[in-house]
């Protein structure tokens, strides 16, 4: 099983900044990638930024240039930061982080979400 474990959410204001983490454990061979989505009321889980284990990044259009996701790598850990600057209002949901994990076959992983809230 793989854990994945999110903190850093909370209520700003417009134009302030955040940083999440997300610290995937347990037993795996590698996290191929490891991502971070956004959720609202009323709407589909969408993708905000991923990194693979190249660190090859990707971002949801609206974030660029604002948000940056990083990693890191160790024995049995892997941990994905994403820093999120110049928020907007639009920015606020629930932001879950998921894992690729490769073990005997891949399977996705999920963490429980943090909210972020972002007052204008």
């Amino acid at each position: 099983q793989v854990q994945l474990v999110e903190s850093g959410g909370g209520v700003v204001q417009t134009g302030d900044s955040l940083r999440l983490s997300c610290e995937a454990s347990g037993a795996f061979f590698a996290i191929n990638t490891i991502a971070w989505h956004r959720q609202v009321p009323g709407k589909e889980r969408e993708l905000v930024a991923s990194i693979m284990n190249d660190d090859k990044v990707t971002y949801e259009d609206s974030v660029k240039g604002r948000f940056t996701i990083s990693r890191i790598n160790a024995k049995n850990t892997v941990t994905a930061d994403l820093q999120m600057n110049n928020l907007k209002p639009e920015d606020t949901g629930v932001y879950y982080c998921s894992a690729e994990a490769r073990r005997l076959t891949i399977d996705t992983f999920w963490g429980q979400g943090t909210q972020v809230t972002v007052s204008s």
